[in-house]
């Protein structure tokens, strides 16, 4: 929580205990004064941190005091005594108004993201890429070319100054809240997070290029709920692209003002039998992939010069990788198939089209939750549901055996790529969103169990430095300590490539 909103929501506080606690006739200055220091902090905190939602009673407060001690101390004639039910009344409504405040306070804190921890200042710069190849298939609405908006975090020329907004397209926001099914205003707050990030930077000159990731968002997400990645491995000499696929995220805004929001759910019906469901997410995997493709593809062009940008010349197009969240991470593994691409990472993401390859033979981490590892260990273990659990889940027997066939076949596919280089683990206590920054913008989502046990900050550290640590090993031949197993460091991280 920030300075001035917490003074202010405190201030509010030492005016109502001034009310309750001082006597009718000692009262009036003490309040008016405690008044306009409260009305101060409100301008403040508006001018310097700027208001949001969740303060809306200690601003109605503040007013409030303000107006009746004002009119108290300058009117000479005496007070009428108000009733004593409706100083009551007033009296609970203040308190249920401050109780409510701490509440939302708590629940939806101005946060900070973890600061990167490598040596080198972090710049970023947006795309807006258009693949005049490929019709757009998931807006039936709009005839047009399929489009995305591509965002580059990398190694900056040590530089002071402002750090650039957490989500500069405020727009968007009203869109998360709904895709949490909140109201629109809820996550407004969220405008006033900084990154660790300078807006247009110069590139490092400090290498003479950096390798490449691209990174992949899951399921309506948003590439800034990667943020904290892409800054710490741009802290450590990485350029990192994260993708926005347009139509698969909570919302996109373009440079011209256009809002896409997420469509691709229409793929999916509780009308559907499996194999209809497995079939559109293999037709979603492969829009997702072909959009990893297309966006190396334009890189290369940065690269050669044909498209402006300062990044030009800065790429290590020989070292390229890509790590994805969810089905993110299902599209970092399928992307790999391309031999431009030697390694890869699959934050907490099940795979898809895999009865259309081989294993992938590439060094690859696949890096679990807890609750997704223990559903793969019971697909391994021939583990039966009971009727509870598949009414718990709203699923069919017949659902959850195809359901298990085809984790089997991913099993497998596991197996052989961790064969080939890398590693499979999970993170103790820790849920699907962990893997995002979405763990750190309420600590509710970790009461409601959809983040898991384990601290956001710490679970950030964990998984930022396995990630690290395996890009390294692969793209620049350094590090690599963390893949060879179990850390005394890292006790939340086990290794069960034996499960394979």
């Amino acid at each position: 929580m920030r300075l001035f909103e917490q003074l202010l929501f405190l201030s509010n506080i030492g005016l109502f205990a001034l009310t309750v606690l001082l006597k009718k006739g000692r009262r009036r200055i003490p309040v008016f004064v405690a008044s306009g220091i409260a009305t101060l902090l409100l301008v403040i905190h508006w001018t310097v941190e700027g208001y949001r939602v969740q303060l809306f009673f200690p601003y109605c407060i503040t007013i409030i005091f303000l107006a009746i001690s004002g009119y108290s101390s300058f009117k000479k004639n005496g007070q009428k005594k108000i009733p004593r039910f409706m100083l009551g009344s007033a009296y609970t409504a203040i308190v249920i108004m401050l109780v409510v405040t701490a509440g939302l306070m708590f629940a939806f804190p101005v946060f900070k993201l973890p600061e990167p921890t490598g040596e080198f200042k972090v710049g970023t710069q947006t795309f807006h890429f258009v693949d005049t190849n490929r019709e757009e298939i998931f807006d039936e609405a709009r005839d047009g070319k399929r489009e995305l908006m591509v965002q580059v975090w990398y190694p900056a020329q040590a530089r002071t100054g402002k750090y650039a907004p957490f989500i500069p397209d405020t727009q968007i926001l009203r869109y998360m809240a709904g895709n949490y099914g909140l109201p629109g205003f809820t996550f407004g707050h969220l405008r006033y997070i900084s990154s660790h990030t300078y807006s247009g930077a110069e590139v490092s000159s400090a290498q003479t290029s950096y390798p490449l990731i691209l990174a992949n968002p899951g399921f309506g997400s948003s590439r800034f709920l990667h943020t904290s990645q892409a800054e710490n491995l741009a802290s450590h000499g990485y350029i990192v692209a994260v993708i926005d696929h347009t139509y698969n995220t909570f919302a996109t805004e373009f440079p011209d003002g256009r809002i896409t929001t997420s469509t691709t759910n229409d793929l999916f019906s509780p009308d559907h039998d499996y194999r209809t469901e497995r079939e559109n997410r293999d037709k979603l995997g492969k829009v997702l992939t072909d959009d990893v493709a297309f966006a190396l593809d334009q890189f290369e062009l940065i690269q050669s010069g044909q498209i402006p940008s300062h990044l030009k010349g800065k790429m290590d197009l020989s070292h390229v990788g890509v790590f994805g969240h969810s089905i993110g991470g299902a599209t970092a593994y399928d992307a790999s198939y391309d031999p431009r691409i030697a390694v890869g990472i699959d934050l907490d993401g099940g795979l898809y089209r895999l009865h259309e390859r081989e294993g992938l033979l590439k060094p690859f981490l696949f890096m679990n939750s807890e609750s997704e590892f223990e559903r793969l260990k019971m697909v391994k273990d021939n583990r039966v549901y009971t009727d509870a659990e598949l009414n718990r889940m709203g699923n069919t027997r017949e659902w959850m055996d195809q359901v298990k066939e085809d984790k089997k076949v991913e099993l497998e596919r596991m197996r052989e790529t961790v064969a080939a280089g890398g590693q499979f683990l999970y993170i103790d206590n820790t849920e699907h969103l962990n893997f995002t920054d979405v763990q750190s913008i309420s600590p509710i989502f970790k009461m409601l169990g959809v983040t898991g046990k384990i601290a956001p900050e710490r679970a950030n550290s964990v998984i930022n430095a396995y990630m690290l640590d395996f890009f390294d090993k692969y793209l620049k031949n350094q590090g690599g300590i963390l893949m060879k197993g179990p850390d005394s460091r890292f006790p939340e991280v086990k290794f069960v490539t034996s499960l394979l």
